[in-house]
Order: structure tokens, then C-alpha cells, then sequence
């Protein structure tokens, strides 16, 4: 198929996703209100093979060190899929798959592939990090930009989640190694929740939306007045040096965050 937008519905949410633009989500849209900041580079993009921030775009397997583009000075961020083509491998009403091929800067052959599963209810994003061959480090996740003022709501967005430990930032915004207890907002911050990330998000008078992933670190951003992130996320940031996990052939890594949301009475 061509790459297109792709455009799933399930009764009264709608989603479309863009394989033009990275594969990210463009729009997610509830009784037809818009979830998702629509300012370009925003939406819900997807971090592989890294999230977050890359520590001054480096990382080492074995006795060599990779160097990434900086795209966010000191730092690599986010990884290159976002930046990269996608393929549209099966699209149907509700459901689609779409994959990576990962290449040039990224040193190692692989593949990244997002599958997503739209309900009236809720939305399924899964992941699949795979080598061609050579074992390579990788972490992956959403990046997700939530409006935090919807016409039908009462009142602005809402967070409530907590973690058990936050990582300690570091002056150049790299966890330092340290845990510390979660510090009040705002925050640009990777949090720990070792039994599992679960975050509530509520627009008073019209939704609440969860998010929930069986992956123990989330990154939470605050700091824009538009929009609010969450970032369910298969490590911290520069977890490719700090804590690798190792892709090989016969071990993929697997990511499945949920989306929940039902609606509220009006106040």
C-alpha cells in the first residue's frame, strides 16, 4: 500500500495514523473531540530503537562505540523510527500494521513494527524490536501529546499516577544513577513503577482515559501549556548505555501499552 494516512473506526472514536509522517498517530478522536495536539511533531510518535534522550548520541556494543546524529543538543532523542518509512503490512475497520525497516544511522538491521487495535473503548499500540541477525540494544515506546483544555470538559486535563521512585536528572538531563522519591511538577522526568505503568488522565465533565503497559518506566512532560505527555517507555532515558537490553534472533522485545477512557457525566 501505498503510505497514505490510514484511518481506523470504532463507533464514536476515530484514529488516524500517518505512514508518511514516521508512523505517528495524527489524530485520536472521542464523540469527535480531538485528544491529540495537532501542532507538526506532534500527535503520538513512536521512540525506537531508543527513547528519550541518547547521552550525547553514543552508545557501545561490544568494544565499539556508535555515534547517532544530535538532534537535540547535547543529546540524541527519541530514536529514528519516527523519522523514518513506514509500510502499511494489513489495515481492516479497526485494527493496523505497520513496520520499520531500520537503517543508515542506525548500525544494526532490523525491523520496527507498530500494531494498533481501536475500540469504542479504547486503543491497543504494540511493538515489536527485531534483528536481521547481529544482537543490537534497543528500548522503544509512545510519545504522546494530550490537549490539556477540550471544549466539552469542565475544566483542564488532570493527572494522577504514583510511581515508586523517580530518577535522579541530572544538570544534563540524563537520569545521574541515583532514585530519589518523586518530586512535586514540573517535570521532564522518567519514573519507575516496577509492578507496572499506570497513569489516570481526566478532563472533568467529559473523559477519563488510562494508560496502562506491563513496561516499569514512564516518562512524564509537563512543561508545554498546551499539551501533556506520558510516555510508557521499555527503559530510561540513555538505557541503551545504563540499562541495554539486548534484541537478538530468537529474543524480540515486545511493548504493549493500553488506552482506556470512558466518558463522564457532565458538571
Amino acid at each position: 500500500m501505498a503510505a497514505q494516512d490510514v484511518r481506523l473506526q470504532a463507533d464514536d472514536a476515530a484514529l488516524i495514523i500517518a505512514p508518511g509522517d514516521g508512523g505517528a498517530l495524527h489524530s485520536l478522536t472521542v464523540a469527535g473531540t480531538e485528544l491529540l495536539r495537532q501542532d507538526p511533531g506532534t500527535g503520538s510518535f513512536v521512540m525506537a530503537p531508543w527513547a528519550g534522550r541518547l547521552g550525547y548520541g553514543r552508545f557501545t556494543v561490544g568494544a565499539h562505540t556508535y555515534t547517532m546524529p544530535i538532534d537535540h543538543p547535547p543529546h540524541a532523542i527519541h530514536g529514528t523510527a519516527r523519522h523514518g518509512t513506514w509500510v502499511v503490512v494489513d489495515a481492516t475497520e479497526r485494527t493496523a500494521t505497520l513496520l520499520h525497516r531500520l537503517s543508515d544511522p542506525w548500525p544494526f538491521a532490523g525491523t520496527v513494527t507498530q500494531t494498533f487495535a481501536l475500540t469504542d473503548t479504547g486503543l491497543t499500540l504494540t511493538m515489536r524490536i527485531a534483528t536481521d541477525g547481529d544482537p543490537f540494544p534497543a528500548q522503544g515506546g509512545w510519545h504522546p501529546w494530550f490537549l490539556r483544555e477540550l471544549a466539552p470538559a469542565t475544566g483542564p486535563l488532570e493527572l494522577d499516577f504514583h510511581p515508586d521512585w523517580q530518577y535522579e536528572r541530572g544538570t544534563n538531563y540524563l537520569p545521574t544513577g541515583r532514585h530519589i522519591p518523586p518530586m512535586p511538577p514540573p517535570w521532564d522526568d522518567c519514573f519507575a513503577m516496577p509492578d507496572g505503568v499506570r497513569a489516570r488522565l481526566t478532563w472533568p465533565g467529559f473523559l477519563e482515559f488510562t494508560i496502562t503497559s506491563q513496561v516499569s518506566d514512564v516518562v512524564v512532560w509537563t512543561l508545554p501549556e498546551e499539551s501533556l505527555s506520558v510516555e510508557a517507555q521499555s527503559g530510561p532515558p540513555d538505557g541503551l548505555n545504563t540499562q541495554p537490553r539486548m534484541v537478538t534472533a530468537d529474543a524480540p522485545i515486545d511493548i504493549r501499552v493500553d488506552w482506556n477512557w470512558r466518558r463522564l457525566p457532565p458538571t
